[in-house]
């Protein structure tokens, strides 16, 4: 017998009650782990410098489940990667691919398979610099990931034994008072938390900041993925193919926004509460965030999300609109 439970993005948890197991997809969070880990490494030497510039395909599944006590991961991916760079003498600019055919748990990662090709005409030595310190570097960004997965992703997971199993749904039942409807297994602890405070500075109007961070059109533009949003009171949003999920508390036009924010790789239906500020400046808006509830543990990347994947990538996008109109 097992209880489950959809969680956002598509992906599913199933506690296996008598079997002690839990099995927790962990496709979703990959994809953002693995554009997070490979895109913008960059290599340089005396001839020329390369840089990854975009994740162009990310193929396959990742899974992770406890069984008695114990975490077994699957994964199996294909991934293909463009590449840019510059030759120093002449300022030449040269593209290529990067295909890593088949990363899973049957390979070791330095064994990982990593093929670099380059567009036809001159460059070998870009080639060159990609085939010897890129490909280390992407396989050490996929070792990476892998310890991610292993680690960050498997906070707050469940490890159930089949006592423990059973004996949380008989107190579950015993809370509901009702016998014959049961809900889903709540396991966990409580965990330490921290606040943020963060402000930056935009090169555009309230209006133009606060629509960013409610039209769909524009948070897929700055994000570079899909996006799930509902920019009203009770809406929910789904942001970076879903590995960033919530829901809106409050909107006060240009004001002010209120919101319960989560990423992917946090403790199960742990939310932090986010509150973003507009402030008008001389020919600039301040953003103030506020963030409580952050794990202690996801402080850093937290930062990191707001500092680079979306105040850096939200002035990208500000600059781009500048440069076309």
């Amino acid at each position: 017998m097992w209880l489950g439970r959809w969680r956002p993005a598509g992906s599913f948890t199933r506690v296996f009650l008598f079997s002690g197991r839990t099995e927790r997809d962990a496709t979703v969070w990959s994809k953002g782990k693995l554009r997070e880990l490979l895109v913008g490494i960059a290599m340089e030497n005396e001839t020329g410098r390369c840089e990854i510039s975009e994740l162009k395909q990310v193929e396959g599944e990742a899974s992770c489940s406890s069984r008695k006590g114990k975490l077994i991961f699957f994964y199996e991916w294909n991934i293909k990667l463009a590449w840019k760079g510059t030759i120093k003498e002449s300022g030449a600019k040269h593209k290529g691919l990067i295909e890593i055919p088949s990363l899973s748990e049957e390979n070791e990662v330095d064994d990982t398979e990593v093929n670099v090709s380059k567009k036809k005409g001159d460059g070998d030595i870009l080639k060159d610099l990609m085939k010897t310190t890129g490909t280390a570097k992407v396989r050490e960004a996929l070792g990476e990931y892998l310890k991610a997965l292993k680690t960050e992703f498997t906070t707050g997971m469940i490890l159930p034994t089949k006592a423990i199993a059973t004996q949380e749904l008989t107190v579950e039942r015993k809370v509901t008072g009702n016998p014959l409807q049961a809900s889903p297994v709540a396991l966990g602890v409580r965990i330490p938390t921290v606040a943020l405070h963060l402000t930056e500075l935009f090169d555009t109007t309230v209006e133009q900041l606060y629509s960013i961070f409610t039209v769909k059109d524009l948070v897929q533009k700055f994000s570079k993925s899909p996006a799930v949003l509902e920019a009203e009171k009770g809406g929910k949003f789904q942001m970076f193919d879903g590995n960033i999920t919530g829901e809106y508390v409050e909107l006060l036009t240009n004001r002010k926004i209120i919101m319960k924010w989560r990423c992917r790789n946090w403790p199960e239906e742990h939310y932090a509460t986010v509150a973003l500020n507009f402030v008008p400046a001389p020919g600039q808006t301040e953003l103030q965030l506020d963030c409580k509830g952050v794990p202690v543990c996801k402080e850093e990347n937290t930062k990191f999300c707001w500092q680079k994947q979306h105040f850096e990538e939200i002035k990208g996008l500000l600059q781009l609109t500048t440069q076309n109109a």
